[in-house]
């Protein structure tokens, strides 16, 4: 399809605007989707494939687990710089670069509160003791390598004078990059473009750093406010993948992306990522994570290009660029929903799987084929939504380890029936089984069936089902949360039977706590 925005000759050259992508850092602290170490490790490896500049792969003085995976991340990841994040202390600062020193590319990101009321209140500092240890961190991070990114946190709600001030100061210390974060997602996209603008007029060394934007989506406004900064001079995006963040998340990386590339007629600027990734990089955080995006998400959802409205799908029959300003293949939707059967082979399935952006090793491809065929013998036709579940169940589904395996299940309900259950567990070459009777529904049941064989408390916090794809004769996905001894575990199970996938959904948190028991690691 030719684009109706098309550049003309006279076009000046696009401006190259950086992503640096926190979904790793500040992404993983939105509460339910924490990823233990192989995950970041995953999630990393796609962002990478995706693209991105930067990628802040944690806050290494946090806890043993984020050192681990900064670490890790930096001494396997090529193609992007990898940066964590560090106060203005030095103890942050050196595990930081102990962390990162690993990376052909590092980065070390600094930050520390400007604005009056969290000088006030949070570190009763004056605005000259604020200059100085912002001086002092960006110096000793500069001891360790050359790229620096500084941050005054709350810098939208920073008083104007005073942020140009720290701004200056910052780069004179050695920051080549200087970050104006809307930490509280407060600011507007005529303001926080103002703030850009004052920055690049009124700081006599910017021009010696990149000015990027890292924007809250309190008030809706994080991807607006990040194309305002771009707009008046910002050259890097900080953001994640489906906007996931701290309250209401960060800004969109899809969005954003998107918005540069489908409107470059307006803003002149282009980015470096591959945007067919686009929806397979979400699929995989979804999966890792269990968050689901909405139907109607910008870009990635379900419904993103979909016309149900007569008038619309008039237009879109007649021409497409009606009522479609992007083409659904170029953000990683397929344009076809390919049909599978029981006779197609290992190699159609492959291929399938590839197409829809997952990378499976030979092993991993036996057992999502081993599963695909047992799910032809229950459907007559296999479509991409089952694929995708089946591929993610394999991957994401049965935690760190899989200790305890199904064998069997029954369950009994109906009016004026106790419900129960029956499950049969294996674990290596033994197997347990137990009866329950006296559970609320067949769930429940099935929850305190699992404590009795596996010894194992827990308390349901989230339970979601859903169609992977169309019929009734679909997959039946099942995300849940569970909280024991003061965390959150996640599990999922994928079948045509929303009952077993139920089971298979409890014991995938289950081995996920048992896995931590026995490694120490965070589910």
């Amino acid at each position: 399809m030719e684009n109706h925005h098309a550049m003309s000759d006279t076009t000046p050259a696009l401006r190259h605007i950086k992503i640096f992508d926190t979904t790793l850092r500040d992404g993983e602290q939105s509460p339910g989707c924490s990823m233990n170490l192989q995950e970041k490790l995953e999630m990393a490896q796609a962002l990478v494939d995706l693209g991105v500049d930067i990628l802040e792969a944690g806050f290494p003085i946090a806890s043993p687990g984020d050192f681990d995976a900064v670490r890790e991340i930096a001494t396997t990841m090529r193609g992007a710089t990898i940066c964590g994040l560090a106060r203005c202390n030095d103890a942050d600062i050196d595990r930081a670069w102990e962390a990162l020193k690993g990376s052909p590319q590092p980065r070390i990101h600094v930050f520390l509160a400007t604005s009056a009321i969290h000088r006030e209140f949070k570190l009763k500092m004056t605005r000259e003791e604020i200059i100085a240890r912002a001086v002092a961190g960006v110096k000793r991070a500069v001891g360790y390598c050359d790229d620096i990114e500084f941050s005054p946190e709350d810098a939208a709600r920073t008083e104007r004078d005073f942020l140009c001030q720290v701004v200056e100061a910052a780069i004179a210390a050695g920051a080549t990059t200087v970050n104006i974060p809307d930490t509280v997602g407060y600011t507007t996209p005529q303001e926080y473009g103002e703030t850009i603008a004052l920055l690049k007029n009124r700081v006599p060394n910017i021009d010696r750093a990149t000015i990027s934007t890292h924007c809250h989506n309190d008030l809706g406004l994080a991807v607006a406010n990040s194309l305002a900064a771009v707009e008046n001079g910002a050259g890097q995006i900080e953001c994640t993948i489906n906007g996931i963040g701290e309250r209401a998340g960060n800004c969109s990386l899809e969005e954003v992306v998107m918005a540069l590339k489908t409107r470059q007629d307006h803003y002149h600027c282009g980015t470096s990522i591959v945007t067919p990734r686009l929806v397979p990089t979400s699929r995989l955080l979804t999966s890792i994570t269990g968050q689901q995006v909405q139907r109607n998400k910008a870009i990635v959802g379900r419904n993103a290009f979909a016309h149900e409205a007569g008038i619309h799908q008039d237009g879109m029959l007649k021409e497409r660029r009606t009522y479609e300003i992007m083409r659904p293949e170029d953000v990683g939707f397929q344009a076809t929903d390919l049909v599978l059967g029981k006779h197609s082979g290992r190699a159609a399935l492959a291929d399938r799987a590839k197409a829809l952006g997952y990378t499976l090793t030979g092993e991993q491809l036996q057992g999502v084929f081993d599963q695909f065929k047992l799910l032809a013998d229950k459907k007559k036709e296999i479509y991409d939504g089952d694929i995708i579940a089946l591929i993610e169940l394999a991957l994401h589904g049965t935690g760190q380890q899989a200790e305890w395996q199904l064998a069997g299940f029954e369950v009994t309900s109906g009016s004026g029936m106790k419900p129960r259950a029956k499950l049969t567990l294996r674990r290596g070459s033994e197997e347990t089984s137990a009866e329950v009777s006296d559970g609320d529904g067949p769930i429940d049941a099935a929850f305190l069936a699992t404590e009795k064989i596996t010894g194992i408390k827990l308390r349901c916090i989230d339970y979601q089902v859903r169609s992977a794809t169309l019929g009734h004769d679909a997959l039946g996905e099942v995300n849940l949360s569970v909280e024991h001894g003061g965390q959150t575990f996640r599990g999922r199970g994928v079948s045509t039977d929303t009952v077993e996938a139920t089971v298979q959904a409890i014991l995938s948190a289950a081995n996920r706590i048992a896995g931590t028991k026995e490694t120490g690691a965070r589910g």
